[in-house]
This record gives structure tokens, sequence and C-alpha cells, in this order.
């Protein structure tokens, strides 16, 4: 994945360019950026690159921080399917 690809839209290089940003500016910035991915790309390996090329002067930038955030949770959703699923909504 290059740099183009992991920041497609440029949300993240121009938060970074942003006096004053917010964590809570950065965590919303994220959302719109993990949308901007295409379907399958590896966010882990994204976040990685960003955080190379990004984080390494400025690793107190609130973007660092939510894009270290976002390493932590980057779990694979849980889906409850059949009868389970099915019992568990009903309830």
């Amino acid at each position: 994945m290059t740099r183009t690809e992991a920041d497609p839209k440029g949300l993240v290089r121009e938060s970074y360019a942003m006096d004053g940003i917010t964590h809570w500016e950065c965590r919303s910035i994220f959302v719109d950026w993990a949308l901007s991915l295409p379907v399958g790309a590896d966010t882990s390996a994204a976040i990685r690159i960003l955080l190379e090329q990004y984080a390494t002067d400025r690793a107190d930038h609130p973007m660092s921080v939510v894009l270290t955030e976002g390493l932590g949770s980057a779990e694979a959703p849980k889906r409850r399917g059949g009868r389970l699923g099915r019992q568990a909504s009903a309830e």
C-alpha cells in the first residue's frame, strides 16, 4: 500500500497542517478517512503508513494519538447469525 492509497483524500495530511486542531476534530476526520478507504483495505497497514509518514516528528499531535488509538481498536466485527442471532434480536 502506498501513501496515496493510505490517505486517498488527503484528510490525514490536511489534519497535520491545521493549527490548533483538537483531539475530537481529529477523531471526526479519522472516521471520514476510514470511510474513504476502499472496501477490503487493510486499515491497520494504512494507519502504520500514516504514522510513519506524519507522526515520527509529531508524536504529540492529536492525529498521531487518534491514529495510534485506531491501531488498537481495529477488531473484526462479530456477527451472530442463524437461530442465535434471531433470538438475540427478538429479546
